[in-house]
């Protein structure tokens, strides 16, 4: 009998299961688990991007096995399929314990709050704040009548955007925007009663925003969600003969920007004929990873959460083996 393995790509996500225990830790300091969310996020992220890349390029060839010369390997379309069984999983798993997170913080007087429960004050703030630093990074990007979608970035946010005149019978058009999160920062502090302390996320600022952008065609009803893709970060180098390596090197990294898209993450409740334009447009399979997830994305950026969290809260006692003496070294 020929020895059966785990496959090492569904081992590894073993181990960023263990990333999550760590953010479900009540031991664990709450800014910690925070960040060990972002820490999951980011890692998943990198193993779309190579490994499931990889397995996804492996499915391509007809005779995989042979090619390998490794017998015992799984066909690379279970193990996808697998991997995919197990990410919608850790989603749901992610989703509850997130959940809990953000009850503590409101606990803490720490509340994330989007465009729809804006106060009157904020809503002049959130307003003040796009007209002063996010405006000059906003490109909106009408895509209806693309017959191919623009180039979009790896590691970016986007935000899908439906909208029409509902009194009108034109039909509804479709829009992108990039979340300008590196150029500005993901948080933004709003005004807030004293002791607590609002926090926005720049999409739902961009959202609330959405009549001042488009105020030229004269939509009146918005539908926006956000959503990411992960490509493929495999390096192809270059075979052509008189290219010295570092060249090679320079033209497979450019070209890692034209990556097939191998995940799509959206988010749930997205208008459904704007779903289903960028499926198709990105040529995504039934097969490929399109996972619905909850309102955030791009979770690695909470790696960078405000330095708002009190210190006492749920700080780790340092751990002390019960078979090492008091004073030993």
């Amino acid at each position: 009998m020929k020895p059966k393995f785990i496959a090492r790509d569904i081992s590894w996500l073993s181990f960023n299961a263990r990333v999550l225990q760590e953010a479900d830790d009540p031991k664990t300091a709450l800014a910690d688990r925070i960040r060990f969310l972002g820490i999951f996020s980011n890692n998943l992220d990198e193993f779309f991007r190579v490994r499931v890349a990889t397995l996804k390029r492996m499915v391509e060839f007809t005779d995989k096995k042979n090619l390998l010369n490794l017998d015992y390997i799984d066909d690379p379309q279970i193990v996808l399929d697998e991997i995919q069984r197990i990410v919608l999983k850790q989603q749901g798993e992610f989703s509850r314990i997130w959940t809990k997170i953000n009850k503590e913080l409101v606990q803490n007087k720490i509340i994330l709050i989007n465009d729809k429960k804006l106060n009157a004050e904020q809503k002049e703030f959130v307003k003040q704040y796009f007209e002063d630093v996010v405006r000059p990074y906003i490109i909106p990007l009408m895509i209806e009548n693309l017959p191919e979608l623009p180039y979009l970035r790896d590691k970016s946010l986007y935000l899908a955007i439906a909208m029409k005149n509902r009194n009108s019978a034109y039909q509804q058009k479709f829009s992108l925007i990039e979340i300008p999160s590196k150029s500005v920062g993901r948080f933004v502090i709003l005004p807030s009663k004293p002791g607590f302390t609002n926090i926005i996320l720049l999409e739902d600022l961009i959202e609330f925003n959405l009549p001042i952008i488009f105020s030229h065609f004269k939509f009146n009803q918005f539908e926006a969600h956000v959503f990411k893709i992960t490509k493929d970060a495999e390096l192809d180098l270059d075979q052509e003969v008189g290219i010295n390596f570092i060249e090679k090197i320079s033209k497979g990294i450019k070209n890692r920007r034209k990556g097939k898209p191998v995940r799509f993450v959206y988010e749930k409740g997205m208008n459904a004929e704007l779903l289903d334009f960028l499926i198709r447009k990105l040529k995504l399979t039934r097969r490929s990873s399109i996972i619905p997830g909850g309102h955030i994305h791009n979770f690695r950026h909470f790696m960078d959460f405000p330095n708002v969290i009190p210190q006492t809260v749920a700080r780790p006692k340092p751990f002390q083996h019960p078979l090492i003496k008091k004073g030993c070294r």
